[in-house]
């Protein structure tokens, strides 16, 4: 069930959001005005002006991860949701398998998505972020295609072999 969910939404979404940017680009207007149906309650808009480049994302934040027990190394990007979920840390998860492909825990609370970079598809190592479940996603194997609902947190340099068979991750900041 929940995969038939997550594929509608992958569907749904890109081209929801293509939508929205076409309609207010094309406003004519030369200052963006939020509408009242775009905001949420807990959810911060950025300016337009603020929205992060591709190189905002690849700027490192170091973090201390222990998988296990085992220490591995990992780096948050520089996204407004890594830094938000920097603010949870330390953390200490249970992992749980999801289709395969991904460790799964839930976090305390949901993330600031706001000024998410441009989607990208997660790779092997991954730290991502599932916003539609609130979930903390650690890819062993590709995920699928890009999704708007999943943002890229950072990476960790672990074997997709130790990465698939973990139970316990802790996340600490780096001092």
């Amino acid at each position: 069930m929940k995969s038939a969910i997550r594929r509608r939404l992958v569907r749904v979404v890109p081209a929801a959001t293509v939508l929205l940017t076409v309609s207010a680009c094309s406003s004519g207007s030369p200052q963006a005005t939020p509408s009242p149906a775009s905001s949420s309650p807990g959810r911060h808009e950025a300016a337009p002006s603020a929205a992060p480049s591709l190189s905002d994302r690849s700027t490192a934040m170091d973090i201390r991860v222990t998988l296990d027990g085992r220490r591995v190394d990992a780096t948050l990007n520089d996204s407004p949701a890594a830094r938000d979920f920097a603010r949870l840390l330390p953390l200490t998860l249970d992992l749980e398998d999801f289709h395969g492909t991904e460790r799964v825990a839930d976090l305390p609370r949901k993330l600031d998505t706001s000024g998410a970079p441009a989607p990208a598809a997660a790779k092997v190592g991954d730290i991502a972020y599932y916003a539609p479940w609130g979930n903390l996603a650690l890819f062993h194997r590709n995920g699928p295609a890009a999704s708007a609902d999943l943002l890229i947190l950072g990476h960790l340099d672990v074997s997709a072999d130790q990465l698939g068979g973990a139970d316990r991750i802790t996340i600490e900041a780096d001092s």
